[in-house]
């Protein structure tokens, strides 16, 4: 059985959460804490990701990927990347299918991995992750992803999930899955008027408005704003190019000349802006930074507002997006919630406050609120587990229109998922075919969409049309469908015809005239039913749907499935050999230390002698040509030294046991003693009361 499982992958750190123990628990990672960071990193023998990727990331800048939110599914021709490449460290391009990939250096080879490809590797780690920590199975998930993903990125996050051996039941809007953790588990929530709550989630790269309606057992959201370049990273970088200007001024050094002294300073920008969230002033140290000068500097509160207030001026935006969507004002809006790392500057929360007017609330985790929302819907969808009943709708972006080769129709297109509109949804469009045909999803509007977003959706192929007897063309219903992740598909279609059916006609009763009878031995009249003659619409066959679009191929997916697969052996080969590398080490140490001492007088002067030689020779090996060696070489290493060394241990072990039993012999005889000598002694004591008595 799957264990239900919910990800908020964030652009800097991603949360886990599973669903278990009648409730929602945040997985802790291998280091213990409950937010892993979003890298993957290459090295010589294998990759880093996660925790690990972030602790070689300042020595491997060139091969350490982050941003992966902000890069999956991203088009190759899109500005955005060169916006994202000034945050990444690695080199970004796009390949002939338009896809951006990451260029890297892995096991000594040059590599280019697509966005989709390094997502899956960190999902895939975050799946170990759990499996470990929970010690059960794992593979159906639900994915939070930002609101503003269009339908190639949710496609993206879905193809992700697949390569790393995951179900993905849903693909759910990042604050909506906040806004349904809300609704949950908030006890208090009116029954028949709902609740009109702003969430205001402001991330590590972007911050989005949501306002819903919630009351108990149901959610719907109204309107959603967002500015996808607004968040802790354009904090850090404010700080990060105030202090380049001083340092270059002060210590006559350009730290942007130098990509690992850059990303040091970054990184102190960060720890210092979460410093200045409580205090007014906070020092920033590095030492070394660049060509051995150390550096420090400090930096206040009110500088820092002075920095950011170009982002402070953009606030308001995505609050009146927000609103204006759902027809409301802030005076409408009965709770404000903040969630996301970076709502606790000082600053933005001031901000957010004069904009609504009223006192924001703290009702959600900031940090792990989308991760647990996310993993009750997962649980909403396990066949296995019962949960709390919830509904909840979400809101569509932009408008969708499906398209057909004209034929006996008045159109040969129909806007059919308008913008702000709600999902799930499903309608059913009327066509009339002599053959087989193709229906197109386009974007209806494209001058609201990114720039270099393909417009068209997707492309179905619907085969299998025949002609009923006596009509010009078959009469086709297709399914169309926005469905619970957002995507758009066609869910089925089908041919009806007109048939005729006999109904009955019912009789109205009549009632007697008052006064009348039936006079005794006269039979009621009974009148004979009527039938009327009726058409009905009738499913007479499904039609074949092959869906073309902005999803991989099966047979891609199974290829990539199986590089990871590849690559998860060989990272857990390379962790393997350093394990028995270690252990071969630390057995040379440890045996070494315990002959000259606990073993010294359970071994010969041949076996010590022999012994010694094996370690030294052993020792030797291992810090030359052994330093690199094999799995199978480390294990024949250790075995050679524990046969003879076992030998040495039995006999201290054994000895060690003979004393323990001497010891316990000797405490249970003394143990006796002491009982006869206390009974003896009760005895004298009673004989000499008889004494007294006579």
């Amino acid at each position: 059985m799957s264990t239900p499982f919910g990800i908020d992958l964030g652009n800097n750190n991603s949360v886990i959460a599973v669903a278990r123990n009648r409730g929602i628990d945040v997985v802790v990672n291998e280091v213990s804490n409950r937010a892993t960071p979003t890298i993957v990193g290459f090295g010589m023998k294998a990759r880093a990701i996660g925790e690990t990727g972030a602790t070689q990331q300042t020595s491997n800048l060139k091969n350490t990927v982050t941003g992966l939110k902000r890069l999956l599914g991203l088009n190759g021709k899109s500005p955005e990347l060169s916006v994202e490449q000034k945050y990444s460290t690695v080199e970004l391009s796009s390949d002939e299918q338009n896809n951006t990939i990451a260029n890297v250096r892995y096991q000594g080879e040059k590599h280019s991995f697509t966005s989709i490809q390094l997502a899956a590797m960190y999902l895939n780690k975050l799946k170990l992750t759990t499996e470990k920590e929970t010690k059960s199975n794992i593979k159906d998930v639900c994915l939070a992803v930002p609101v503003w993903y269009t339908e190639s990125q949710r496609r993206a996050a879905a193809d992700s999930c697949k390569i790393a051996g995951l179900n993905p039941v849903r693909i759910v809007n990042e604050v909506t899955a906040a806004a349904v953790g809300y609704g949950v588990f908030k006890t208090d929530l009116p029954e028949d008027e709902p609740k009109k709550i702003a969430f205001i989630d402001i991330g590590h790269s972007s911050y989005t408005c949501t306002v819903a309606a919630i009351k108990k057992g149901e959610m719907k959201v109204l309107g959603t704003g967002y500015d996808k370049h607004f968040g802790g990273r354009d904090f850090d970088r404010a700080i990060t190019e105030y202090f380049a200007d001083e340092f270059k001024e002060k210590f006559k050094i350009d730290i942007r000349t130098n990509p690992k002294a850059y990303s040091r300073v970054l990184t102190a920008s960060e720890k210092l802006k979460k410093v200045l969230s409580a205090n007014t002033a906070a020092p920033i140290n590095i030492e070394s930074v660049m060509n051995d000068v150390d550096v420090s500097s400090q930096l206040t509160r009110e500088e820092l507002e002075n920095l950011v207030k170009p982002l402070l001026e953009r606030v308001a935006n995505p609050v009146t997006d927000a609103l204006k969507m759902a027809g409301l004002s802030t005076s409408d809006i009965d709770s404000i919630e903040l969630i996301g790392g970076t709502t606790r500057i000082p600053c933005l929360k001031n901000t957010i406050t004069e904009i609504f007017g009223k006192q924001f609330s703290t009702t959600l985790n900031q940090d792990e609120s989308i991760a647990k929302g996310a993993a009750f819907i997962c649980a909403m969808h396990s066949p296995t587990l019962r949960v709390k009943p919830f509904k909840f709708e979400d809101i569509n972006l932009h408008s969708v229109t499906y398209s057909w080769e004209k034929g006996t129709e008045e159109t040969d297109h129909l806007e059919v998922f308008t913008k702000g509109s709600n999902y799930p949804s499903t309608k059913i469009i009327t066509l009339y075919r002599s053959n087989d045909f193709e229906i197109v999803a386009k974007y209806s509007n494209v001058e609201e969409l990114p720039a270099e977003t393909n417009e068209v959706i997707g492309k179905w192929s619907i085969t299998g049309v025949e002609i009923p007897e006596n009509d010009d063309a078959a009469t086709c219903k297709i399914k169309v469908r926005q469905d619970p992740s957002g995507l758009y598909t066609i869910e089925e279609a089908y041919i009806v015809s007109e048939q005729e059916f006999k109904e009955l006609v019912e009789q109205p009763e009549e009632e007697k005239k008052e006064g009348e009878e039936t006079e005794e031995g006269e039979e009621a009249e009974v009148k004979e039913p009527e039938y009327k003659i009726v058409k009905k619409l009738v499913k007479t066959k499904d039609l074949n749907v092959e869906y073309f679009g902005q999803t991989l191929p099966a047979k891609v997916l199974n290829d990539l499935f199986e590089k990871e697969f590849k690559m998860v052996a060989a990272d857990k080969l390379v962790a393997e050999t350093e394990e028995k590398k270690n252990a071969l080490e630390e057995y040379i140490y440890t045996l070494r230390g315990k002959l000259e001492d606990e073993y010294k007088d359970f071994a010969n002067d041949e076996e010590k002698e022999k012994l010694s030689k094996m370690l030294m020779d052993t020792e030797e090996w291992l810090y030359d040509d052994g330093y690199d060696s094999t799995k199978g070489k480390y294990v024949a290493k250790y075995e050679e030294l524990a046969a003879l060394g076992n030998l040495i241990k039995g006999r201290y072990n054994s000895k060690q046991a003979e004393l323990k039993q001497q010891k316990g012999a000797k405490k249970e005889a003394a143990a006796a003693a002491d009982i006869f000598a206390k009974i003896a002694a009760n005895r004298k004591k009673d004989a000499d009361g008889d004494s007294e008595m006579k």
